[in-house]
C-alpha cells in the first residue's frame, strides 16, 4: 500500500536501544526482550533489520552509553545508521538503504517513545512509507518533572494515535510483538489485541 515505487519489502526497524537510552526507561527489561524477540524472529525470516544509533553531547559516540544494549547484538551484515537528531532519515543515509533494499514498509521498536520514536515513525510516513509500530517494543524514561506525562500514558497515547493515523496511499498501524507478520501488509487503522 506504500505511494513509494517497487518497493514492495519490509524491513524491521531497531531505534536508539542504547545503554544510556534505555538505562530508566519505563519497563526496559520487558521491551529489550520484545525487541530481542523481534530481531531473533525478523533473522529467521530474511527481513532485513536496520539498527539506528544516536550520538550527540549526552550520548558521545563510542561512549558507554552509546553502547547498543547487551542484549542485544547487530549482526555485521546488517546496516547501522547512525544519527544526531530524532528523525532517523534527517542527515542520514537511511533513506538511500531502505531504497536500495526495495522496503516499503517500516515494523518500528526501540526509543524513546516521545522523541526519536514519534520523530521517525511520523518522518517515514510522510516520506511514503507504510508504518507500524510495535506497540509494546518502545519505551521512554519518566519525564514528569518537565510536565510529561507518566511514562506509560506517554506509550499509551503514542500507540492510540498510531493506530488510527492516516494518509493516502500509506498505511499505519499498531500491533504486539507476539502478533507481528512481517509478511502481511499493515492495514490502515490496525489495532490488533
Amino acid at each position: 500500500m506504500t505511494t513509494l515505487r517497487n518497493r514492495d519489502k519490509t524491513a524491521l526497524l531497531i531505534i536508539d536501544v542504547q545503554n544510556g537510552v534505555v538505562q530508566h526507561a519505563h519497563e526496559r527489561d520487558a521491551v529489550v526482550a520484545n525487541i530481542g524477540s523481534l530481531v531473533s524472529r525478523a533473522r529467521r525470516e530474511l527481513i532485513p533489520v536496520i539498527w539506528v544509533q544516536h550520538s550527540d553531547a549526552h550520548l558521545p559516540r563510542a561512549s558507554d552509553a552509546w553502547q547498543i544494549v547487551p542484549e542485544l547484538t547487530p549482526d555485521q551484515a546488517e546496516p547501522l545508521i547512525e544519527k544526531s537528531y530524532g528523525d532517523a532519515f534527517e542527515d542520514t543515509n537511511l533513506e538511500a538503504v531502505l531504497s536500495g533494499m526495495s522496503v516499503g514498509r517500516l515494523v518500528v521498536a526501540g526509543a524513546q517513545t516521545d522523541a526519536c520514536i514519534r520523530s521517525t515513525i511520523h518522518g517515514a510516513f510522510v516520506r511514503g512509507y507504510d508504518v507500524t509500530l510495535v506497540r509494546d517494543a518502545h519505551s521512554t524514561e519518566d519525564h514528569t518533572r518537565w510536565g510529561a506525562p507518566p511514562p506509560d500514558q506517554v506509550i499509551a497515547l503514542t500507540n492510540l494515535y498510531w493506530t488510527y493515523q492516516t494518509a493516502p496511499g500509506r498505511a499505519a498501524g499498531t500491533v504486539a510483538a507476539r502478533d507481528v507478520d512481517f509478511r502481511a501488509p499493515v492495514k490502515a487503522g490496525a489495532a490488533g489485541d
